[in-house]
């Protein structure tokens, strides 16, 4: 397998998506933000969605002119419309307006509409810590869950991400799916002609069942069950209703190249501890917390595999697969001419 520094790799990839039709501002957060979830071991949110995000430009999912704009404010709220292109331009936005606004006010909370898929979303709130600030992130995404009760898919797996700055350590950071699983699990076992689980899935008529192939037909279900499906409603509404984003039943699934422009919801919450216990104490607190966790010896902090994968990506690169490889050098050609 080819190894990469992660410059190369961004390099690599801003190419393949400029070649596509985006922008400059647009390819470069973009493959910024894939590089970043790659190093992580994050490959499902890395450089195998190049391709994805390349036909996307390609056949109009997503505008690759589009620039974000804040659309509406007060105080430390506000809007920022990504105008229909790929996520990664509006999220570093509104990272920087929520930044700014948390300072000023103590608080902020940034919505974002006519999204995209926005990838992993524990890179834009450790941002945020690392700036000194506590931060939420959310995003809704095409339907794959029922609501509680239900049998189709209505809900994205809509993620949650936390993240809270430390004194003299990388910032504790906690990203999760609100499925019971991810779907490139039941897509691997479908593959392997393997059975999934009880409790991951129900098929196409909304009944239980461990045959993936089925499942994928049908809709995952949220971990926790009913509570876990209920937060996911709430990601929906706090993603969505208050941005006037499409909802997951609205969004055509990511699976497929052709497809209508998803319009999705994010938002970030930013909290500036000093407006609150203060700064020093809200960071003695919190190791409190750390060091009784570590106490025992089989706890492992949230994200300390993720950082450690990362500093040794910024040291040593990162190794893909060859025919990815071989995938983003083919993006990178210019189109052939008509």
């Amino acid at each position: 397998m080819p190894r990469l520094t992660l410059a190369e790799a961004e390099a690599l990839a801003r190419a393949a998506l400029a070649a596509a039709g985006a922008g400059p501002r647009m390819a470069a957060f973009t493959a910024a933000a894939l590089v970043a979830a790659e190093a992580e071991g994050q490959s499902g949110h890395g450089l195998s969605r190049v391709a994805q995000y390349c036909a996307f430009l390609r056949n109009g999912r997503a505008d690759g002119a589009a620039e974000p704009a804040v659309v509406a404010e007060r105080g430390g709220a506000a809007l920022v419309d990504a105008r229909h292109g790929l996520a990664y331009p509006a999220v570093a936005l509104a990272v920087e307006e929520a930044a700014s606004r948390a300072a000023a006010h103590g608080v902020a909370f940034l919505g974002i509409t006519n999204s995209h898929h926005s990838g992993a979303m524990g890179l834009p709130v450790a941002e945020l810590a690392r700036r000194g600030f506590v931060a939420l992130a959310f995003t809704n995404s095409p339907a794959a869950m029922p609501v509680p009760g239900g049998r189709r898919p209505l809900m994205g797996t809509n993620p949650v991400a936390a993240a809270f700055p430390r004194r003299e350590a990388d910032p504790l950071v906690i990203d999760m799916a609100l499925s019971e699983v991810a779907r490139g699990k039941i897509m691997v076992a479908a593959k392997e002609g393997k059975p999934i689980p009880e409790g991951w899935a129900l098929d196409a008529e909304g009944n239980p069942t461990t045959d993936a192939k089925a499942a994928l037909s049908g809709a995952m279900l949220a971990m926790g069950g009913t509570k876990g499906a209920l937060l996911a409603l709430v990601v929906e509404l706090l993603c969505c209703a208050l941005t006037g984003a499409a909802f997951g039943f609205e969004a055509d699934s990511f699976f497929e190249e052709q497809g209508n422009r998803p319009r999705l919801g994010q938002a970030i919450l930013a909290i500036d501890p000093g407006a609150l216990a203060g700064r020093e104490a809200f960071l003695d607190r919190l190791e409190v917390l750390l060091a009784a966790m570590q106490a025992d010896p089989g706890v492992r902090l949230p994200g300390s595999r993720r950082a450690a994968l990362a500093a040794r990506a910024e040291d040593h690169g990162i190794e893909i697969p060859d025919a990815l490889a071989g995938t983003l050098r083919a993006l990178c050609a210019p189109p052939p001419a008509r």
